[in-house]
């Protein structure tokens, strides 16, 4: 009797894939938000005056509170004392509080007076905003990727976290559609937003669906007398960061990532200035890179599951990804040129991550993995929240051509995005150096990243 309740939660399909399903719908809810101001970089400096280094500012507070508060450390302690329920509600409140502030930043803007600190008022609360929001999401990645390897262990985990970050792909892909559209539309630079924080209210309800199901696991854990995980001790933590291949995994995550999300936040933009695409339309070439993602990862995923290969996938993509970034640096300047390297540069975004996020319940134990997980996103939000505004400053220093008088006299700066994309390619170069020794570190630990993940 006792093994017929296993199978309908911890090895039952259909258990695990509803628990993914559900988990996957939160992250989605959250990435819409993280996104959905990547494409409004020209209007907020048409509506609100915001600089290119205000609006890098802006980007770069999504890690503020994460980096120099050591949030996501943090998080993935609270993680592995407090389990998946209780760290993932937490998560999805701090994300509502934190959109919340961001949406009456900006759509309140006659309130704002003066500077703080020396950054407009608006800029800065809108930043806080983000900052909180930005602790909440990323205590949620940790969370759900914890999630999945516990109800997947064994089984198609690759592919399941390849499913879990193709639907978040979703949500910043409908993000970067969908803003600028939805702003005029609606006549509002808030409307988007708004939208977002209806989002992760239902995400919230989604997640306590989880919790239900999670506790049910538990019981039936119990009443097959599996052996419960280690507790967690703070002093686990030096097992981690005494591990030289969790070490290379964090700095290829924070190398990679540097070379994406940052870029996507900067890509309508460039769309608008080099290639000359119709700012209501310029969102939709980036578009390809999340959407592209949605079947390529899982399927990445499952050839990991079932070949293995997971240092070799990694460098491929981060090979790719050089290719993609020196080629948007050349005086190539043709929309159709640019929708072509954003599908590959989408091969690439799938390819990594489909081998990243498995790899590290290889090297670390489960009852550890909170806590790895949360080192890693620290690591990572580093370059979220530090390149955002190298490359806003970058442009505001040496990147600025000339300004362009719109129909309705509102004035817009026009950049120059060679040199950002260079720096773009750097850290890719990067990138395939640190996977290249991993997969060495690999054949001489024997961690098995370049073995299959399921059990034959």
């Amino acid at each position: 009797m006792t093994e017929i309740i296993r199978q309908k939660l911890n090895d039952s399909k259909a258990a695990r894939w509803t628990v993914l399903i559900v988990v996957a719908f939160t992250m989605f809810c959250g990435y819409y938000i993280t996104d959905v101001m990547a494409p409004l970089m020209d209007s907020l400096s048409e509506e609100f005056g915001w600089s290119a280094q205000e609006y890098g500012i802006f980007t770069s507070a999504y890690g503020w509170f994460n980096v120099i508060l050591f949030m996501l450390i943090l998080s993935g302690i609270m993680l592995d004392k407090l389990g998946v329920r209780r760290t993932g509600i937490i998560a999805c409140i701090l994300m509502i509080i934190g959109c919340s502030l961001k949406y009456y930043a900006v759509a309140n803007p006659g309130i704002f007076i003066g500077t703080i600190f020396g950054i407009k008022s608006q800029v800065m609360v809108a930043s806080i905003g983000f900052a909180i929001f930005g602790v909440g999401i990323e205590t949620a990645g940790i969370t759900v990727t914890k999630v999945i390897a516990r109800w997947f262990k064994g089984h198609e985990m690759a592919l399941a976290m390849g499913i879990q970050v193709a639907v978040a792909r979703i949500g910043t892909g409908l993000a970067i559609g969908t803003a600028i559209p939805l702003s005029e539309g609606l006549g509002s630079l808030s409307a988007p937003i708004l939208l977002g924080l209806a989002f992760l209210c239902i995400g919230l309800i989604s997640y306590l669906v989880f919790c239900v199901m999670d506790r049910r696991l538990d019981a039936s854990l119990k009443e097959t007398a599996e052996e419960p995980e280690e507790p967690f001790k703070v002093s686990d933590i030096f097992f981690i960061i005494k591990n030289k291949g969790f070490w290379l995994i964090a700095v290829l995550c924070v190398l990679f990532y540097s070379a994406v999300f940052p870029f996507l936040k900067f890509a309508t933009s460039l769309m608008i200035n080099k290639y000359n695409v119709e700012p209501r339309l310029a969102g939709l070439i980036p578009l390809i890179l999340p959407f592209g993602t949605v079947l390529l990862t899982p399927l990445f995923g499952s050839i990991y599951d079932k070949k293995g290969k997971g240092a070799t996938i990694m460098a491929i993509g981060a090979i790719l990804l050089i290719i993609v970034h020196f080629l948007l640096s050349l005086p190539f300047n043709y929309w159709w040129f640019a929708a072509i390297l954003m599908v590959v540069l989408g091969i690439a975004f799938s390819l990594v991550p489909s081998a990243m996020w498995p790899s590290v319940p290889k090297i670390i134990p489960q009852n550890k993995l909170g806590t790895a997980y949360g080192l890693i996103f620290w690591v990572q939000n580093i370059g979220l929240s530090g390149v955002p505004l190298l490359i806003g400053w970058v442009l505001n220093k040496y990147c600025i051509i000339g300004e362009n008088v719109g129909e309705n006299g509102k004035v817009t700066t026009l950049f120059d995005y060679t040199l950002p994309m260079i720096i773009f390619t750097c850290f890719g170069v990067l990138a395939l150096i640190v996977a290249l020794m991993l997969k060495a570190e690999d054949k001489r630990k024997g961690y098995g990243l370049e073995q299959p993940n399921m059990k034959k």
